[in-house]
Order: C-alpha cells, then sequence, then structure tokens
C-alpha cells in the first residue's frame, strides 16, 4: 500500500551538474530528477512536490539589475511567481499524466523580526558602487568577501495559503507541483488584505508546513548526499541514519548541521515529525524509494 508522500527536490535537482541554469541544463536536470518521482508514484506512492528555485531567481534578479536603467526592476515576489510557474511547468511535461501546478502563497508576519536584520544574500556579487546604486531603489546590500551582495528577510513561513486547491487537487488523483521556492511570501494586514513582500521563504521549513496541511504521512526532503551527518567535515563525521526527534534535535541545538546548508533541512524534517507527521527522510534523490522503506537515508521518527 503507497503512502501520501510530500518530496521537497534540492536546488541540486533544478541544475547542471556544475550548477548551470540555462534552458537546457535545468531541462536535463529536471526529467532526471522526475524519473526517480516516476518510479515513486508507480510504487503506488501518492506524492505531492515542492522545489528550490535559488539559481532561478538569481537570474531574475540579474536581468533586473541588468536592465534597471531601461525597465523598473520587478519586486522579489514576481519573481518567485514567475519560478514556481516555469520550473513547474518542466515538471508537468516530465510527468506527463495526471499532474497539475498550484502558484502557491505563503503568509508570513509582516512583524517577523528577520524583516529587521535581512541576512539572506541573493544574486551574484556587484562592486561597492553598483551596490550603492541598488541602495538607491530601496535594496539592502551587504558586503562578503567576495564583494557586495543583495541581503533580504527570510521569515518563518506560518501557512501555505493555497493549500486547500492543493489538497482538493491531491484527492483527485493528481501529482501537484506546489510552494516552489518556499511559496510567494506575502502578508496580512489589519483588514485581511494581502500585499508582497521582498523576502526569500526557506523551501524546507515550507515544504513541512504544506506536508501537514495536505495530511502527508511522509516528508521525504531529496539533496545531494545519502544521509545528513553528524561532525562533517571531521574526523568523527558519521552518517545518520535512524534516529528519533529527540536525539536529533539535541544533535541540531548543538551545532552539528550548518544553517546555510543541511541545517534547514533537519529543522523541517524535525517540524514535520514534532507537529505530527508520521516520519521525515533526509536522502539523495537516487535514494528515496530505498529510504521509504527504512534501508538508507536518515529517518526522523517521533
Amino acid at each position: 500500500m503507497g503512502e501520501r508522500v510530500l518530496i521537497a527536490l534540492g536546488g541540486n535537482a533544478m541544475t547542471g551538474p556544475d550548477g548551470g541554469a540555462s534552458p537546457v541544463d535545468q531541462h536535463r536536470a529536471v526529467e532526471q530528477a522526475v524519473r526517480h518521482v516516476v518510479a515513486l508514484i508507480e510504487d503506488g506512492h501518492q506524492v505531492t512536490l515542492t522545489h528550490g528555485n535559488g539559481p532561478q531567481v538569481g537570474n531574475l534578479i540579474l536581468k533586473n539589475q541588468l536592465a534597471a536603467h531601461v525597465v523598473p526592476p520587478v519586486p522579489l515576489d514576481w519573481c518567485g511567481a514567475q519560478t514556481q510557474a516555469t520550473i513547474g511547468t518542466l515538471i508537468l511535461n516530465a510527468l506527463g499524466g495526471r499532474a497539475a501546478v498550484v502558484v502557491t502563497r505563503t503568509l508570513v508576519d509582516s512583524a517577523d523580526p528577520a524583516f529587521q536584520d535581512p541576512v539572506k544574500p541573493i544574486g551574484r556579487y556587484f562592486s561597492e558602487a553598483e551596490a550603492r546604486r541598488f541602495e538607491d531603489l530601496g535594496q539592502t546590500w551587504r558586503r562578503f568577501e567576495r564583494g557586495w551582495r543583495r541581503v533580504v528577510a527570510s521569515p518563518e513561513p506560518l501557512e501555505i495559503l493555497d493549500a486547500p486547491a492543493v489538497a482538493a487537487l491531491v484527492a483527485a488523483g493528481f501529482t501537484v507541483v506546489a510552494a516552489g521556492g518556499g511559496g510567494v511570501p506575502v502578508t496580512r494586514d489589519g483588514e485581511g488584505r494581502l500585499a508582497g513582500v521582498e523576502a526569500v521563504i526557506d523551501k524546507d521549513l515550507a515544504a513541512a508546513v504544506l506536508a501537514r496541511a495536505v495530511r502527508a504521512t511522509v516528508l521525504v526532503i531529496a539533496t545531494d548526499v545519502p544521509r545528513a551527518v553528524v561532525g562533517f567535515g571531521t574526523p568523527r563525521a558519521r552518517p545518520l541514519g535512524h534516529v528519533t526527534a529527540a536525539e536529533l534535535r539535541v544533535l541540531h541545538a548543538a551545532g552539528h548541521f550548518a544553517g546555510g546548508s543541511m541545517g534547514p533541512k533537519v529543522e523541517a524534517a524535525l517540524r514535520f515529525v514534532e507537529q505530527g507527521g508520521d516520519r521525515s527522510v533526509i536522502t539523495s534523490l537516487e535514494d528515496m524509494g530505498a529510504a521509504l522503506t527504512g534501508e538508507t537515508g536518515t529517518v526522523v521518527r517521533k
């Protein structure tokens, strides 16, 4: 009997082996990734998909920056919506059959502390002079070792607003692609009106919220390694297999998982299980099938 599975595809599933994000690179990468997803569907699992969009949004931002003197740059939430539709279309074409894309909005709190201290870097590095020019347009830029880079807020995802539409499509037998890139970030004012905001939502944390909303039993976080590793980069490094949420929470609090890479994946896996999910799995695309049966991967249970 198959399970209701939500798969969060990592950014590596959307680009070429060298990180290239040309249309040809993306087309090939998506087709390869989706083959592993189709195998799960053929095994009887009901699959919902979400995905990263960092390189794609980066490309749109660069186009905005290069053409800023010709056409007004579009806001970041627009970039998120555009990439959801573009990547979703590639996934649909690769999936075939009964599949659908939902351009998804994610509610965040306008009072989230992240808006007061934007730290999430996006786009490419520029010189200080160019960075100052974009700061005049209201953007926030910070200096890094390789140059200046734009930074934005990364607020907590509170609710996937379009989850009811996703759930209805899932119930009708569709494989649904939703909440790409964490969803389009929106806030709600005192009168209930929604507005997009300049922010980036972590896609794995949003995947945990969506997984609960569509009543998935398993959250699969597909990345480029077969398991999460404790003590990564040290002589005492060891891969994690089956682990309880309590054990993993202690390891996470001890700083074993880097904030810019495995940390958000571990946090998403923990939240899903701690808030009622059956189990979470962190593994590679190639190992998803074996990880669902417990043969490999980092498998988190309450």
